[in-house]
């Protein structure tokens, strides 16, 4: 027992320093901008509120926008964690399988097609689509033999599929698709608590559920055969991590649009820091997906300021490589 106590109590102190790295992302995000706010003077700003162009700025433009980028974050880390987990594919990620791509374009369908439709709706349109492109990878992998690789080319070319019909949606009916397109652009740029308030809901209910589901996705990610034999029911079990991982890709695309790499990247860091239990592995991977996103966030305003660049591009910067490397070391 004595051999085992430092690995948890490691594992443990996890969490705390992932969520300071999460603060210190949070106040970068509330200070760094088109103008730059001493961050000393944060704490009043937040606490106390007043009338002058800081408070402002942090109140209406800068703290929502890194409440967005920290859930949303947080959703795609947790969300390619599950969908690792269930599928055995160190290469599975929201974005890579197709489920981004699906999302918008069930959101990109729900704006041209029923224009009156309320905002909260985009995530059950973003979760069908989701869903649909997850499952059409699925099928035409396991048509051919599912193995890591083929499972991500799939997803690929049905995200390649999708982004097609969005791009041809947007031909055909460009005036009412323009209303969706700053939600699909993969940017945080213009978000405020209207998509605070969409996204908060889902995103806390489905880590909530994750958390509860860490037991059963310990015993999935240990094969079909040895969950069967420890009593675990695989075909329920996996669709409900499963639904559970497009839910969260969904409610993030519904604000941000498609991200790419941040579910692919996170898992893995994750479980370098604290092994491969999802018990901790699932909230180190909440919170450093969120870090992330706020973080190169920050980065997209700053590259090139006063301009911004979509934080799509930086990210995408830095999974590229990644995917690379992980697909040669999977073979």
């Amino acid at each position: 027992m004595a051999l085992t106590r430092p690995g948890v109590l490691t594992r443990i102190a996890w969490l705390p320093l992932c969520a300071a790295l999460l603060l210190l992302a949070g106040l970068a995000s509330l200070a760094l901008g088109a103008s730059d706010l001493p961050l000393n003077r944060l704490p009043g700003l937040l606490l106390h509120p007043d009338d002058s162009t800081e408070s402002l700025v942090i109140h209406t433009l800068r703290l929502p926008r890194t409440l967005v980028a920290a859930l949303a974050g947080a959703g795609l880390g947790v969300s390619g964690l599950l969908l690792q987990a269930v599928t055995r594919n160190p290469l599975a990620d929201p974005g890579i399988l197709g489920v981004e791509a699906g999302g918008a374009l069930g959101i990109l369908t729900a704006v041209v097609f029923f224009p009156a439709a309320p905002a909260w709706l985009f995530v059950p349109a973003a979760f069908a689509g989701g869903l649909l492109a997850a499952l059409a990878a699925y099928s035409v992998a396991r048509s051919v033999g599912v193995t890591p690789l083929r499972l991500a080319l799939a997803g690929v070319a049905v995200a390649s599929l999708a982004g097609a019909a969005s791009r041809a949606i947007q031909i055909l009916w460009e005036e009412r698709a323009q209303a969706a397109l700053s939600t699909l652009a993969g940017s945080l740029a213009g978000r405020g608590w209207e998509h605070v308030a969409q996204i908060a809901p889902w995103m806390l209910v489905g880590l909530l559920l994750a958390l509860l589901l860490t037991p059963r996705v310990n015993v999935l990610a240990l094969g079909e055969d040895v969950a069967r034999g420890l009593g675990a029911r695989t075909e329920r079990d996996s669709a409900l991590v499963t639904l559970l991982g497009v839910l969260l890709a969904a409610a993030s695309v519904s604000v941000v649009g498609p991200i790419g790499f941040v579910g692919l990247i996170v898992p893995h860091a994750a479980r370098v820091l604290v092994g491969p239990d999802h018990r901790f592995s699932l909230p180190v991977s909440a919170l450093l997906g969120a870090a992330m996103l706020v973080g190169a966030d920050v980065a997209a305003r700053l590259v090139d300021r006063p301009a911004e660049t979509p934080v799509g591009i930086l990210v995408a910067a830095v999974g590229a490589p990644f995917f690379v490397l992980i697909a040669r070391r999977s073979r």
